[in-house]
């Protein structure tokens, strides 16, 4: 709109200068035909009234006083020629004092001879002063020529230059007063409009699928923003039955995949209850001397199946419903020294750059987690030559580092973005719900567990918990 106001502005001043120099062109061309015809009328009143006749080789005479009344009543300059372009008398004494010779080019003779009017008009600039000099013949009573004419007019702009400024002034002030009314206007509309479409902006980017995601109002919005509303409010209703169905389809595989492994892990120990039981069934023999050491035998086989399956139902029970915080006071220190502790492996090793660090946690969750982790780094470094597993406590400005570090076969790339999920192990036991659950753990105290791992060297399993 600005862009166009002054487009505008510059377009309309450049017009008005334009007309204002025609309308000047065309008011001293008229101007000067008008001053001709007068002055041609006195001629030829004088011509008539002349003791000499109207001749050629007579005009000088005829002229020689009567040049300057006609100048003075006309206020013109007036110069008159023979036909073949000499001076014959001027009105300009300065001319006659200098004792100049004068003559009409033959370019413009040719042009006078040539034109139907029998006149023509030349404009020249002299001493940066624009002037049209008209030529025209003179004749007697028969129309004969006798004589050519001439009147230099000197175009008097002043009057137009100033009244062309003085409207350009006017202009450039109503159109200065129309920029910043724009401007203002344009201010408002695009703060309306950029307002309407921050609004969307920071909604949409606040958009996220697990959570509810509110819908925009927004008052006295045009049609264009109107439609771009209506198409985030449509999308937010799609976005929040696409999450539903998503999440009713994540809680379905979820529980296909636990039933799943829950059906896999019970019927490990099923399958040597059974040959047990039919092995028993088979060989039983009432009568043999052993029976008591045998049934105690099979006995003993059972219950440890029943054990294992028991195991399993506590770890996916453990796993489905985190155990209820009992936060305390503990010093963090002391309380993963002393789940290192209970490791008796020579290579285990434990440091803290700090003595003492008081922090509000549940101590039993801490030492399982801190137990789990180096169960893990021992595991790792079965089948290393010098096997090192060592746990550091750092403390930074507002967070506590726990490392476990161990030199052992570490994480291949493929396996580095499954470590974390639920039923995933690269062990031949277990069932692969340690880590999943430590790491919900560390979360629900607003931490961050990760790790990072190089093939056969070693592996940094990092928890990072806040102070307060």
């Amino acid at each position: 709109m600005v862009l166009l106001i002054l487009i505008s502005s510059v377009l309309i001043g450049l017009v008005t200068i334009f007309q204002y120099s025609e309308q000047s062109n065309e008011y001293n061309a008229g101007r000067l035909a008008r001053k001709e015809a007068s002055i041609l009328t006195h001629i030829d009143v004088h011509l008539k009234t002349s003791e000499f006749p109207a001749k050629t080789n007579l005009l000088k005479d005829i002229f020689k006083v009567e040049i300057f009344n006609i100048s003075e009543v006309h206020r013109l300059e007036l110069e008159i020629f023979d036909l073949k372009g000499n001076l014959i008398v001027s009105s300009n004494k300065e001319l006659i004092h200098q004792n100049k010779t004068t003559k009409i080019s033959d370019k413009i003779l040719t042009s006078l001879a040539n034109s139907g009017l029998h006149r023509v008009v030349k404009k020249a600039e002299i001493d940066d002063k624009e002037y049209q000099s008209s030529y025209t013949y003179l004749y007697n009573d028969n129309n004969e020529e006798i004589g050519i004419l001439h009147i230099p007019y000197l175009e008097n702009r002043s009057d137009q230059a100033n009244e062309l400024k003085e409207f350009l002034s006017r202009l450039a002030l109503g159109f200065f007063f129309m920029f910043v009314i724009g401007m203002a206007f344009s201010l408002f509309i695009s703060r309306y409009i950029t307002k309407s479409i921050t609004t969307v902006s920071e909604k949409m980017n606040e958009m996220r699928l697990n959570k509810r995601n509110e819908k925009i109002e927004i008052k006295g919005k045009n049609k264009e923003i109107h439609v771009l509303i209506e198409a985030y409010n449509s999308m937010v209703d799609d976005l929040e039955e696409s999450a539903v169905k998503l999440a009713q389809s994540e809680r379905e595989e979820a529980w296909r995949e636990m039933a799943k492994q829950v059906a896999h892990e019970i019927k490990n120990p099923l399958t040597p209850m059974r040959l047990t039981v039919q092995s028993f069934e088979r060989k039983f023999d009432p009568t043999d001397p052993d029976i008591e050491q045998k049934l105690k035998e099979y006995s003993t086989t059972i219950i440890q199946q029943i054990d294992v399956m028991s195991s399993i139902a506590s770890a996916f029970s453990d796993f489905a419903k985190m155990p209820t915080q009992k936060r305390a006071e503990i010093n963090i220190v002391e309380v993963v020294k002393h789940a290192t502790e209970i490791f008796t492996e020579p290579y285990i090793s434990f440091s803290s750059d700090v003595e003492v660090l008081i922090m509000n946690l549940d101590k039993l969750q801490i030492t399982r987690v801190i137990t789990n982790l180096i169960k893990n780094a021992i595991q790792a470094i079965e089948e290393t030559e010098n096997p090192s597993v060592k746990i550091k406590i750092i403390s930074q400005k507002t967070d506590i580092l726990i490392e476990v570090i161990d030199n052992g076969k570490g994480i291949s790339d493929e396996d580095k973005d499954k470590v974390f999920e639920p039923k995933f192990t690269t062990k031949t036991s277990g069932m692969g719900l340690g880590l999943p659950m430590i790491k919900n753990i560390i979360e629900a105290y607003g931490g961050t567990l990760y790790f990072e791992s190089q093939k056969n060297i070693a592996t940094i399993f990092t928890v990072q918990l806040p102070k307060e």
